[in-house]
């Protein structure tokens, strides 16, 4: 499989980067996968609400830019679905299965994503019912990846 992750904004706290590239290490015998930053768009912090829809749809636009055609879009989003990591690791062999081995997933800036992100999603995921910064997603987001893999190979990292 080819699994992209898609995120606004550049990831800054190196304890984070560290945690990333060791799944990205882990991930080598099970995928391909890959990480492209967009640049999140400068805002002020007491923005009014028009300012941070502007704020969405110019990350909208980086991050479509980016996208691959065809590829199985899962947005990362708390309004999702949530699935256990049993039932993720099935739908990712559900994909496989039916020729869908292109899936990438978003990841939303600090001001969430833009309608027209969600829209084009293919599945909503809510990895839980808490709010967790951005750029600490993508490491609780590679590690859940990981997990799923494990899980479909019946290795026992994820018991």
């Amino acid at each position: 499989m080819k699994i992209s992750i898609l995120a606004a904004g550049k990831l800054k706290e190196k304890y984070l980067s560290e945690g990333i590239k060791e799944y990205l290490k882990r991930m080598t015998p099970y995928a391909k996968l890959d990480i492209t930053e967009v640049p999140d768009e400068p805002w002020p912090e007491n923005a009014s609400p028009a300012i941070e829809d502007q704020v969405r749809q110019r990350e909208a636009e980086r991050l479509m830019k980016k996208l691959r055609p065809g590829t199985f879009l899962i947005v990362l989003d708390p309004r999702g679905k949530m699935y256990s990591s049993e039932e993720m690791a099935d739908k990712l062999q559900e994909l496989a299965l039916n020729g869908r081995s292109d899936v990438t997933f978003i990841i939303g800036g600090s001001v969430g994503l833009a309608p027209s992100v969600v829209e084009r999603a293919d599945l909503l995921l809510s990895i839980s019912k808490l709010i967790f910064p951005h750029q600490l997603m993508r490491l609780l987001l590679m590690e859940q990846i990981y997990r799923w893999f494990k899980i479909l190979k019946n290795e026992p990292y994820h018991k």
